[in-house]
């Protein structure tokens, strides 16, 4: 019964599984789930922490945190979620250890589905990075703000709308158009 069940499981998108899951359905249908982005959430972890044994370490702590947080939070996408969840993990524990770490937004990551190259090539890394900030420069000011402290300052949507002393709506609103501007641009 077992295998006929996990079969099944591989045919059903994340969307599906995750819903299995949050009706009550066993903690291995979350790990089936799970293991489909084993080696993006490895790749982040190696990224930002930048050794194999802490990165393996981290993977196995952010399925344990995925355990709680899967059921509380609303997931639309869950690769992107599920991106997210491993780097604000990992800067956690930098954090914790009192390293100061700054990422540079990659609009295209969050709506690609390729798992990327950790041999990435350094120079076409920082023509991305070049053509990012020029694009950022094209957003309004407010959509621009928004999008720093959101990718770059990694606050809250409700930080960003006591900073900016605006309501959560048109704070999400800024982030939401100045991503999608951002995703047009890098492609333009």
């Amino acid at each position: 019964m077992l295998r006929r069940t996990h079969k099944a499981l591989t045919h059903q998108t994340d969307e599906e599984l995750l819903e299995l899951y949050r009706s009550g359905s066993e903690l291995a249908v979350l790990g089936d789930l799970y293991s489909r982005y084993t080696e993006l959430v490895y790749g982040v972890c190696l990224k930002y922490l930048q050794q194999e044994e802490s990165a393996a370490d981290a993977v196995m702590d952010i399925f344990e945190e995925l355990i709680g947080k899967v059921t509380k939070h609303e997931v639309r996408a869950f690769r992107p979620w599920l991106y997210t969840l491993a780097k604000n993990h990992c800067l956690m524990r930098l954090r914790k250890v009192g390293k100061n770490f700054t990422v540079p937004f990659d609009p295209g990551f969050m709506y690609s589905m390729e798992i990327p190259h950790l041999g990435e090539d350094v120079e076409d890394r920082e023509q991305q990075i070049q053509q990012l900030e020029r694009c950022l420069q094209q957003l309004t000011d407010q959509q621009q703000r928004c999008i720093r402290r959101f990718y770059y300052d990694d606050k809250s949507y409700k930080e960003i709308a006591e900073m900016e002393q605006m309501d959560l709506g048109t704070i999400r609103s800024n982030i939401q158009n100045g991503r999608r501007n951002l995703k047009n641009c890098m492609d333009g």
